[in-house]
């Protein structure tokens, strides 16, 4: 009696984990699927103005749902940019690793997101959108773009007089950059043109600036 007591607490035991497990995989599956269907709304041309109403919609949830998600709109703005930007930034961080010097790496990264906005409607107008109520182009790229500012200003590369200033020229030109190329026609070259003109707005000289915006891409 005593060892099937023992067996069945056990039973019980695991059948609590698996529920629990289940519950964890189906929130797991439910916000997936809000922020897929944010992103969807936030890659349109109008998405900025998306609201909870029609993410549940959308997502097919009721608004209690929504909220045992996400604290507001603000909350999955950030869930969203992170999601929108991780990957795409660590794929550009990996690739212009080995990259001689600060001003080649700021020049390749502004290129690597303008090809992809040329390549990805949706997602430019999620960068867009995210950006205009938060960070722009989310915490991580914001902090790696600094970062590289840096590296310019210690090198002697980029003549500015704070980092600050140079991560706003960086970011600033490569949003509106998305923003032109959303809604305009534009050269092949448009997007080396935009790196150019911000290392030279960063202080390097025209004609070596128009050489390191050139630069051969390599596949992401």
């Amino acid at each position: 009696m005593e060892m099937a007591g023992t067996a069945r607490a056990g039973e019980r035991r695991i059948d609590g984990e698996r529920r629990a497990e289940i519950g964890r995989e189906r929130k797991a599956r439910t916000r997936t699927r809000i922020l897929a269907a944010t992103f969807d709304l936030f890659g349109r041309q109008n998405g900025l103005f998306t609201r909870v109403e029609e993410i549940c919609d959308a997502a097919r949830i009721t608004r209690p749902t929504f909220y045992n998600h996400f604290a507001g709109m603000e909350d999955l703005r950030e869930a969203l940019s992170w999601e929108v930007t991780h990957d795409f930034l660590a794929a550009v961080v990996q690739a212009i690793g080995t990259l001689p010097d600060a001003a080649q790496r700021t020049a390749t990264a502004i290129r690597y997101y303008l090809r992809r906005g040329q390549q990805d409607a949706r997602w430019a107008w999620s960068i867009v959108n995210i950006s205009a109520c938060g960070i722009i182009f989310g915490a991580e790229t914001h902090q790696q773009a600094q970062r590289t500012v840096e590296e310019g200003m210690a090198s002697g590369a980029f003549r500015i007089a704070d980092a600050r200033i140079g991560r706003d020229v960086v970011l600033g030109a490569t949003l509106s950059a998305l923003v032109t190329l959303l809604r305009e026609e534009t050269g092949e070259d448009y997007p080396a043109q935009i790196a150019e003109s911000v290392l030279v707005g960063l202080g390097m000289a025209p004609a070596k600036a128009a050489v390191l915006a050139r630069t051969p891409l390599a596949d992401l």
